[in-house]
């Protein structure tokens, strides 16, 4: 609606200034707005009371911005709850009052009291929820969910390009809530593996949705991240510290089929910490042999320079591809923008809508060497090819101590991946590092990531049972440790498996130590090529399901730490079996014991 100069009390000047603003106004803009002319009227008048002009009519909750904001993350390794907290030391630096929590802990039925929401949600697996946002996801898709006329919302949702079905987890989120009848205040924003600086847009266009709140007092912002307030420089997954490898070991013995590395790691003068259950992350080095093929089929100079951020910093090439873009990943996002740039009608056809199949099938087991070789080169520079790349994301890692047992060291197991396929030899980037260019003296990139979703019991006597195949072994020795130097009394119970007994029992010596000392109670163990019949710890978990059960009833916590892929699954069927049996239950309520279970943080999942 556009306001007529000869029918208003205002002159053409005026009348331009707000034919431009008013179609900019939100309903709540609007509102408030109306509000604050009317208390300048009242206040005009001799006699009345000045109204504050900030305030809201009262009766409009609707339109009424509050300065609560709810933040709920779901986090499988830590990303999301990371980020949910430095949202809220955000909001909180602004004068908004915050408050923080798991979905698994925030009581779903005071959702309708909510009218700012921010979710902070990662997708796990093939496009499932990770395990602490399990239940407020189904309650929020299922029939009891209420209606949320007065929430706003925003979705922050974190993923993997390379995976099918990207940010799907927070995708679901944020449709459904706008379903109930929320309000976005700002749009979704879906991240990658480099999520720090969309999530830093995403929480700058959440505080331009707030702004219309009334913020008094703003308090300073919060340091700025890799800064302690008294210049002490803090270690981070944006500021890394360079850590000395002190001991590189292969585990496997010889001729077994696998190559798992233990490697002791320096953090002194780091101020770095952590607890059992905690990751190591480490940013690794991409194969130089690798790189110079890749720049040999781009017929690029190795020596060009590129600039390789924001920042504006200039690396060569060849060290750009080394150390700070992905190159052994291939994406639908990526194939895409490389189309986008050329016009190779092979490609375009693969990205094409009804190819979803044959892309799936090109992208699995294929790098960038094969695109360039396939389909390039493709007739633009250095620069533009590497802005196509994403960031080289760090790989995280099990850690395998305990800080109290090994004060200012971190240790790791690192199954080393190499297989062959499309006719090439190919590695893991991080793995094969270790296992083959890493030498004792050498130093790695690393920061820890904390992982409160996958913690020993607060009361330390609490039995606990502890399933990990392979280099899922990792964090129980951890847990073994600590329990060791706290002396704990709880009981405790493994099942480990893998190949061959004799080449493949991970840190063997010390389990047996443990079992021998009374730290570890039970100890189950499945090797599956040492037998006819392939056994894995699932098997052996049916064997002793009665006394399992009995740990269970007994308040006993249930962690599982692997193969996410067949073994979790696995694993968790089985315990539905277990408990359906041996506490004549039916199935779906055998199911609801083991959500419980998630609920009470009685059963824990680091699974990949």
């Amino acid at each position: 609606m556009q306001l007529q100069v000869i029918n208003s009390p205002f002159n053409q000047e005026q009348a331009e200034l707000l034919n431009r603003i008013l179609p900019t106004l939100t309903e709540s803009q609007k509102v408030w707005l109306s509000g604050y002319l009317a208390a300048s009227q009242s206040a005009s008048i001799p006699g009345t009371p000045e109204a504050p002009v900030a305030e809201l009519p009262a009766e409009n909750t609707r339109q009424t911005i509050s300065k609560e904001v709810t933040i709920l993350y779901g986090s499988q390794t830590g990303n999301a709850q990371g980020l949910a907290n430095n949202a809220g030391k955000t909001l909180e630096g602004r004068g908004f009052q915050v408050t923080i929590s798991s979905m698994s802990d925030f009581k779903p039925n005071n959702l309708k009291k909510v009218q700012n929401l921010l979710i902070v949600v990662s997708t796990h697996g093939e496009g499932d929820p990770p395990d602490n946002a399990l239940s407020f996801h189904e309650f929020l898709h299922g029939r009891r969910a209420p209606k949320l006329d007065d929430l706003r919302f925003s979705v922050l949702s974190l993923g993997d390009s390379s995976y099918e079905f990207f940010c799907e987890t927070g995708k679901q989120f944020d449709k459904r809530l706008e379903e109930l009848g929320g309000d976005r205040i700002a749009s979704r924003v879906d991240c990658d593996l480099d999520f720090d600086e969309p999530a830093a847009e995403w929480i700058e266009s959440v505080l331009n949705g707030l702004s219309e709140a009334q913020v008094e007092g703003s308090a300073a912002a919060p340091a700025a991240a890799g800064t302690a307030a008294a210049g002490e420089t803090i270690y981070s997954r944006t500021n890394p510290f360079y850590a000395e490898v002190l001991e590189n070991l292969n585990l496997n013995g010889r001729g077994s089929n696998k190559e798992t590395r233990h490697l002791e790691i320096s953090l002194e003068g780091s101020g770095l910490t952590y607890q059992p259950g905690d990751a190591l992350g480490i940013y690794p080095q991409n194969d130089p042999e690798l790189v110079n093929e890749l720049i040999q089929a781009l017929n690029s100079n190795p020596d060009e320079t590129v600039t390789i951020n924001k920042q504006g910093d200039i690396r060569s090439l060849r060290e750009a591809f080394t150390s700070h873009y992905e190159i052994t990943v291939l994406t639908k996002p990526l194939l895409e923008k490389i189309a986008q740039l050329t016009d190779i009608d092979e490609l375009h056809e693969l990205i094409s809508s009804g190819n979803e199949d044959k892309l799936k099938d090109y992208i699995e087991g294929r790098d960038l060497l094969d695109v360039v070789k396939d389909f390039g080169p493709f007739g633009i520079s250095s620069q533009e090819f590497s802005d196509l790349l994403r960031k080289m994301p760090a790989r995280l890692y099990s850690i395998a101590s305990s800080l109290t047992s090994n004060p200012d060291e971190v240790h790791v197991t690192i199954g080393a991946v190499r297989y062959t396929t499309h006719g090439r030899d190919r590695n893991g980037v991080c793995s094969v590092l270790c296992a083959d260019r890493l030498e004792l003296g050498d130093t790695l990139p690393v920061y820890i990531q904390h992982n409160q979703n996958f913690k020993l019991p607060e009361n330390p006597d609490t039995p606990i049972i502890m399933v990990g195949p392979g280099t899922g072994i990792a964090p129980f020795r951890s847990f073994m440790q600590e329990r060791e130097e706290i002396g704990t009394e709880g009981k405790s119970w493994l099942f480990f498996g893998d190949q061959h007994f004799v080449t493949d029992f991970l840190y063997q010596t010390e389990w047996q130590k443990w079992l021998k000392d009374g730290v570890l109670t039970k100890m189950d163990v499945a090797f599956s090529r040492d037998t006819d019949e392939k056994v894995y710890v699932q098997h052996r978990m049916l064997e002793h399901s009665k006394e399992l059960f009995e740990w269970l009833e007994q308040g006993a916590s249930l962690y599982v730490c692997g193969d996410e892929k067949n073994m979790a699954h696995d694993v968790q069927n089985t315990l539905i079996d277990i408990i359906e049996k041996e506490g004549n239950m039916s199935r779906e309520k055998a199911e609801a014991y083991v959500a419980d279970m998630q609920q009470q943080k009685r059963y824990q999942r680091d699974v990949y």
